[in-house]
């Protein structure tokens, strides 16, 4: 039996997860079966694109079917966290970066759910790994395979 992996959501990437879950299932499916069946009927398999094209892409549909089945089934809701002064999944953290003074405010989330665009880090980056269980006004060090740098905890929301 293999290891499952905890998948840590907040209840709108469990949700966004479930619904392209159901699209999957209840529309996208049915639609490569009905690929299948017409790139068929025009007779030899061998050498017919549109059938191996939507063999392809039918592929493609059942592994990431397979794959939301497999976060839904191991997800761990983040629950907002209340005030808390311990940086924890859920956290919004606000950090100084000490060599230039700049300071950045990252959402600690689940790797399914990081987006460095909207600031949503993931509780395995290298920044959430050295942070986690750190108070406001810690100083850490994060080792990045860019060097290491030095960070400041400015607040915990």
């Amino acid at each position: 039996m293999k290891n499952k992996k905890e998948v840590f959501l907040t209840k709108e990437g469990l949700e966004e997860l479930a619904a392209e879950l159901d699209n999957l299932k209840q529309v996208v499916r049915p639609e490569v079966i009905s690929q299948i069946k017409e790139a068929r009927a025009q007779g030899d398999l061998s050498e017919n694109a549109e059938y191996h094209s939507a063999r392809d892409r039918q592929g493609h549909v059942e592994a990431r079917i397979k794959e939301l089945e497999y976060l839904i089934d191991n997800a761990t809701i983040i629950e907002e966290t209340t005030k808390s002064d311990v940086v924890a999944v859920g956290s919004k953290v606000k950090i100084k970066y000490i060599d230039d003074d700049e300071e950045e405010e990252y959402s600690i989330v689940g790797s399914t759910e990081a987006d460095p665009f909207e600031n949503k880090i993931s509780n395995e980056s290298p920044i959430a790994k050295v942070i986690m269980g750190k108070k406001k006004g810690e100083t850490v060090t994060v080792e990045s395979p860019n060097g290491n740098y030095d960070i400041k905890i400015v607040s915990i929301n």
